[in-house]
Formats: C-alpha cells, sequence, structure tokens
C-alpha cells in the first residue's frame, strides 16, 4: 500500500522514522513518500521536502516567510494528489498539518494523525476541525483520550514514543568514559537562543554550591558554542554536543527546562528540578491563554507535583539550592520519586508506540 506521512521537526523525524520502520515490518509492499528528515529518509521513504526548509517560528518570521509557506503547502497537496496514498499520515505540527487534513478530507483521502496538537492546553475549539478532518487520531499521552471523549471523538492511545527511543538507547552497549570523576549534574537549558539566556545563568548559580558535582551542560545542536561559554565564564563546567541522552544515563540530577526533555529525564530515571523563566508578559498571557495543571509533561501524565517546578520568581537561587539539595540527599524523596518514575513508565505504554501506530495506519489503509 502507498503511505504519505508529513513530520516538519526534528522530533516529528524521529518519531516518524521508527514509524515507517514499523510500517516496513508489518507491511513488506509498503511504498512511502514524506516530509520529514534524514531519519524518514534512512528509514525507508522517498524524502520530498527537508523539515529544516519548513520550520519557521514565531509570529514575525511566519509573516516574513509566509509566500514560502504557501508555496510549501500548494506543493505538498499537489505531490500528494499525484502520488495518490492510499493513507495520509500527520505527525504533530499542526500549523501547516491541518490545513493539509481539510484539503485532503474533501479529496476523500484517508488521514491518520499521530501526535495530537496540544489543544488540550490551549484553542481547545480546534477539536472541531480535527473531528471533521481527521478519520484517526493517535494519542500519546494517556490523559488525551480522555480529553477527545468529552467531545464525543475516539481516538486510539497507542503509548509515548519515547519510550521506545529511551529503551534502545538504554540497551546500547557503550564503552563510552564517564564525562567525570565527580558525581553529575546534568543541565538542560533548552533549545532556543533566548531561553538558554535566560535560564542558564539560574543554573549555573548552583556551580559553587555543589563543588563536590561536575555540572554538565548539553548544548542543544543548533546552537554555537559561543552561546553558552559567554555565560559558563571562567566557572568549571562542560559543554558537551549530541550527546544528551549520554550525559542522562551518567547524571545523579538534573535541572532542566520545560518540555520534552523533562519526560526524557524522567525516562532515564533522573531526579529532576524544572526551571522556567520567560518574558514577563509573555508569562502572563500565557497564563491566561493555556489551561494546565502543570508545566512539566511529568506532572502532566501523573497528575500530581511529582517533580519540582520552579517558574518565574520562584527560579532563584535560594529555591534551586533547595530543590537540588533534596533531589540529592533526601533518601524518602528519591525512593517516592522512582516509584512515579516507574508508574509514569506503565502510563506511557509497555509496548512499542510505533508498532501501535504502524498497526493503525495499516488498518486505516486497508478499510479506505
Amino acid at each position: 500500500m502507498k503511505y504519505y506521512i508529513i513530520a516538519g521537526e526534528a522530533s516529528g523525524d524521529l518519531h516518524g522514522g521508527n514509524l515507517i520502520k514499523a510500517i516496513h515490518q508489518q507491511d513488506n509492499q509498503a511504498e512511502i513518500r514524506c516530509w520529514g528528515g534524514n531519519k524518514m529518509e534512512a528509514a525507508g521513504a522517498t524524502l520530498v521536502k527537508h523539515y529544516r526548509d519548513l520550520a519557521f517560528m514565531g509570529f514575525v518570521e511566519v509573516i516574513m516567510h509566509l509566500g514560502t509557506i504557501l508555496s510549501n503547502i500548494k506543493f505538498c497537496k499537489q505531490d500528494i494528489a499525484k502520488f495518490q496514498p492510499d493513507v495520509l499520515v500527520l505527525i504533530d505540527y499542526p500549523g501547516f498539518n491541518m490545513r493539509i487534513a481539510a484539503w485532503a478530507k474533501k479529496q476523500s483521502i484517508k488521514v491518520a494523525y499521530y501526535i495530537s496538537p496540544q489543544i488540550w492546553a490551549w484553542k481547545e475549539g480546534r477539536v472541531h476541525q480535527i473531528k471533521r478532518d481527521v478519520d484517526r487520531m493517535l494519542v500519546i499521552l494517556p490523559f488525551e483520550k480522555q480529553f477527545y471523549a468529552k467531545w464525543n471523538f475516539p481516538v486510539s492511545y497507542v503509548g509515548h514514543p519515547l519510550v521506545e527511543v529511551v529503551q534502545q538507547q538504554k540497551l546500547k552497549q557503550s564503552d563510552q568514559k564517564p564525562f567525570s570523576n565527580k558525581p553529575i549534574i546534568a543541565l538542560l537549558p533548552g533549545s532556543r537562543k533566548q531561553e538558554i539566556q535566560v535560564k542558564l545563568p539560574e543554573m549555573l548559580k548552583m556551580v559553587s554550591r555543589f563543588p563536590n558535582y561536575q555540572f554538565v551542560i548539553a548544548q542543544a545542536p543548533s546552537m554555537p558554542d559561543e552561546a553558552y561559554l559567554s555565560l559558563i565564564g571562567s566557572a568549571h563546567v562542560l559543554l558537551v554536543k549530541n550527546q544528551t541522552y549520554e550525559l542522562l544515563m551518567q547524571a545523579k540530577a538534573a535541572l532542566v527546562t520545560s518540555g520534552t526533555a523533562t519526560l526524557e529525564t524522567a525516562l532515564f530515571g533522573v531526579p529532576q528540578v524544572v526551571c522556567y523563566k520567560g518574558n514577563p508578559v509573555s508569562y502572563w498571557l500565557a497564563k491566561k491563554l493555556i489551561r494546565v495543571k502543570y508545566i512539566s509533561l511529568v506532572n502532566l501524565i501523573l497528575d500530581k507535583p511529582a517533580i519540582s517546578e520552579l517558574i518565574q520568581n520562584d527560579l532563584n537561587e535560594t529555591s534551586l539550592f533547595r530543590e537540588l539539595s533534596a533531589l540529592l540527599n533526601d533518601d524518602v524523596r528519591q525512593v517516592a520519586l522512582q516509584k512515579d518514575y516507574d508508574a509514569l513508565w506503565h502510563l506511557l505504554g509497555d509496548s512499542p508506540a510505533s508498532t501501535k501506530a504502524a498497526q493503525e495506519v495499516i488498518d486505516l489503509a486497508k478499510n479506505r
């Protein structure tokens, strides 16, 4: 059968690559075209457009590149129409993919959506468009199934694809040397320049407070060394690139900005403090628009404050020292946290999400 898969970001390329492998395992006649990246191409799909040509973030940047974006949408529709897939698979990336879904529905093309837009956090009204244009929604967070149920839209929970990614990393027999002879505290300050400039200085205040530990920063692949070195100064801090998972496998604790990194850190079993500080006006607007109890995926999934979240003014040297000390020295807290992490593993799926998602996609294609 013929599959057309669209991912517009690095994370979508990672999960799309695993999905393509799973499809090929279950359908050895699969013919796949994709928008994505190197991982999807390596998994056996014909790459039509790379995600690096699609990633426009921020209102001003989108306006500046509006012509390119509209041209990409037009070309995508033409390429899908020419390929005539049995099923169109959309991976996250809602700004682009929801427009393609609306068009595909009018062309009577079956649409599967893998990794739901986070409409449970904001823009909840988009659920009506999803119900209209998506034939099968494959969700990766357990509470998303309940969210869609209240809108009378049945979805399939397949588990979180990061579980299998982390499992694969843990199974690797690595002869990598330790980053340090001291116990390690990992710093994951984010991937964008603005958030690194705001959060990393707060994290670095802990270096002198914990002299018996080696602090190691996970450098974002897209960021130059200078973006970090100018903030590190004379502090004895290591900087590693493209080794975030290796770092987490060695870390005793971590200071992590919000986002997927909090979930990755938890899946590696590393005690963590979530650190978030943004523009005061932007944060105020976000508080008005976003309807979630917690800022980290770990706490959202467990529906409890399993890990500490230091947000805005609470992210300061005193609070950070208190929370990090507790993670390193409080045995009772460490045991409770590991129990929560075990529960997280169970909630996110005990079998590979990619395999389940591939089964759903193939079933939808067969019932075209």
